[in-house]
């Protein structure tokens, strides 16, 4: 009989354990508890859509719909594809849920998202991402807002060290149609210059030139005019707003005059956290202002402004975390102890105590278990033990060692 091939991992995705599982964790639970501080409210949306939700919301002609979606059919034939973001999914929830009772809405989720392209360190085809979400608040308020919350958060996990804020402005409608036709005007004068792929974008998304990295481009797009020249008085009143904010809720920010989005409902904020720390891909956290995005799916105008980050690339920049602990590991000794020690393990737990039973091999494996464990505390039972109606609790680390009634122990634990 033919031996069956053991099945592979397929490549681009990951198995979470151990130490890389704790970084993880930590960063989702992190989020948790700083989005609860802001007030944002939980949403988790489907990982699929409808293919159009996001070739509309990402624009045909972007990298992402045009080589990176996981596009198929499914049995009805309907085209769906698995979201490579969040943003135009939650956009269409508000849509289609009539969220716009509850308008402004503060969201965050978290999950997986998928992107066929070439795997490297910390990119994955299946990766995970934090995404927050301000929808239906027109207002510079609530960009800053969003700010704060990132910067605490990259704080609070302590990472921002080496982590820079870099800012700018897109500008209103009008600014963002005149800095284009200068653009253009500008990339046109040196055509001849321009690399294959710069020359496509000038016919599509000329502003994408801008954070071109192909160094045939780098001088033209260095001495492209600057947005600054172009702001309406109200795109200028926007951005110092925000800046103002920041600077009043103390978060450092620098100016990048070529951040850039590429796709024409952007509006007014664009921001990236930015890290040596990870090589060349040096983005942890970024986001902006999409104040057409809704309109663009159907819908009326509608302000929104968010942001998203690689759980993967956050969890890479954390110290080494903390392996983790229990309370204790009871260590029965005998059929009729393992018994009784089933029942105390069960009341352990439903006390809110953290608990390991320690049921192979001979004693000093058990105890060597529970040193392992890090646990606090190891419960032994025996037949002595049983008779009186106790268990032996040694302290590991003292090496102390008590009897405690049954009755008694989750408070003795504690």
């Amino acid at each position: 009989m033919a031996k069956t091939e053991t099945p592979r991992r397929i490549r681009g995705t990951q198995d979470i354990f151990g130490d890389e599982q704790r970084r993880f964790a930590h960063v989702l639970s992190t989020f948790e508890r700083v989005r609860a501080l802001y007030c944002f409210q939980r949403v988790d949306i489907p990982v699929f859509e409808s293919t159009a939700v996001f070739a509309r919301s990402l624009g045909e002609t972007t990298d992402v719909v045009s080589k990176e979606m996981y596009t198929f059919e499914d049995r009805g034939g309907d085209s769906l594809t698995l979201r490579p973001e969040f943003t135009a999914g939650i956009a269409r929830a508000y849509l289609t849920e009539g969220w716009q009772q509850f308008a402004p809405l503060k969201l965050t989720t978290s999950g997986p998202v998928f992107r066929y392209e070439r795997p490297q360190k910390g990119r994955f085809r299946q990766f995970h991402q934090i995404d927050a979400e301000v929808i239906g608040a027109a207002e510079p308020a609530a960009d800053v807002e969003l700010l704060v919350l990132a910067d605490q958060l990259l704080r609070e996990l302590g990472i921002s060290d080496g982590v820079t804020l870099q800012l700018n402005t897109l500008g209103d409608a009008a600014t963002r149609d005149a800095w284009r036709e200068a653009l253009v005007a500008h990339f046109e004068a040196h055509r001849g210059e321009l690399s294959e792929d710069s020359l496509t974008r000038l016919e599509k998304n000329p502003m994408r030139i801008l954070d071109s990295k192909d160094p045939r481009d780098r001088p033209i797009a260095d001495s492209a005019p600057d947005i600054d020249a172009y702001l309406t008085p109200e795109a200028r009143a926007f951005f110092d707003a925000v800046t103002a904010g920041l600077d009043a809720a103390g978060v450092a920010w620098e100016r990048n005059a070529r951040l850039v989005r590429g796709l024409d409902y952007y509006r007014h904020t664009a921001f990236e956290f930015v890290t040596n720390r990870l090589g060349s891909q040096g983005t942890v956290l970024a986001g902006g202002r999409y104040d057409g995005l809704i309109g663009s799916l159907g819908g009326p105008e509608t302000a929104g402004v968010g942001w998203a980050a690689g759980v993967e690339r956050l969890a890479m920049l954390l110290e080494e975390p903390a392996a983790a602990t229990i309370d204790a590991v009871v260590v029965p000794m005998g059929a009729e102890a393992e018994t009784r020690a089933t029942g105390i393990v069960a009341d352990l737990r439903r006390a809110g105590v953290a608990v390991e039973m320690a049921y192979k091999g001979k004693m000093k494996a058990r105890m060597a278990k529970a040193d392992a464990l890090g646990a606090r505390f190891a419960i032994i039972i025996g037949d002595d033990e049983l008779a009186k109606g106790v268990a032996a609790v040694k302290t590991l680390g003292a090496g102390t060692q008590a009897e405690v009634a049954f009755a008694d122990l989750a408070e003795a634990l504690r």
